[in-house]
């Protein structure tokens, strides 16, 4: 049988043990029994059980929430919101190293401005969003488009052969972010206009890496979406592709 990985545990777990609860109607549970998990022709099956008592259950009920519950740990004041699934923050706008290795513009790397990002690593996946202005976005902050080659409708983030972690907390947000700006941008992905600049976002790029806007990125070639950022912390902006 193989391990079921959590996100937040040290090691992988696998099934164990069963509880089931019985009742008169619905919402009214007035039995408990516990039950071992068995392998049978390969496949898990629960085996036969035995009344749970009160001090039993209240214990590995427990012991569930401890390691179900996030940790409680300090929050930068980049991060925008945390849930059992999903964290998102704020990258500030600055100047930044990419790299290229795509045919039309062939393998290049130089430093350029980015604007301000919203990160989410969710369970469901990695997105990128940028923001207008330098400061710490609010809850109504709008999203723009991420004016990134290897990006999906939605902000998805093609992660490709980007290392990024398999935990989703705090303590991760800067090898999620590494994992981003230090894999290689290889081509445009289908979907929406990323960008708004003249001949397309090719000829976006090839200006960006020959350094024609400074320590500036153009705002004017955001793409502006429909959502703001508490939309996306609440879990309301669509699936990643």
């Amino acid at each position: 049988m193989s391990g079921i990985s959590t996100g937040r545990a040290s090691a992988d777990v696998s099934l164990q043990s069963a509880l089931l609860l019985y009742g008169a109607k619905d919402e009214e549970t007035v039995f408990a029994t516990a039950h071992p998990i068995a392998l049978v022709k390969g496949r898990p099956t629960i085996g036969a059980g035995r009344p749970l008592q009160r001090d039993a259950l209240i214990s590995a009920l427990t012991k569930l929430a401890e390691h179900a519950a996030p940790k409680a740990e300090f929050l930068p004041p980049t991060v925008l919101g945390i849930s059992p699934s999903a964290v998102t923050w704020w990258c500030p706008p600055g100047m930044r190293r990419v790299f290229f290795k795509c045919q039309t513009l062939g393998e290049r790397s130089a430093i350029v401005p980015h604007p301000g990002l919203v990160f989410q690593a969710a369970n469901a996946g990695f997105r990128v969003f940028a923001v207008a202005g330098n400061d710490r976005p609010a809850a109504d902050t709008k999203l723009y488009e991420p004016p990134y080659f290897n990006t999906w409708d939605n902000g998805g983030i093609c992660i490709g052969t980007a290392r990024v972690p398999k935990r989703v907390d705090v303590a991760s947000i800067p090898r999620w972010e590494a994992g981003f700006f230090e894999s290689a941008f290889t081509h445009p992905n289908a979907g929406g206009k990323r960008v708004a600049y003249k001949d397309g976002e090719y000829a976006f790029w090839r200006d960006m890496l020959d350094g024609k806007f400074g320590d500036s990125f153009p705002l004017e070639c955001l793409v502006p979406m429909k959502f703001a950022v508490q939309a996306l912390v609440n879990g309301r902006v669509g699936g990643v592709a």
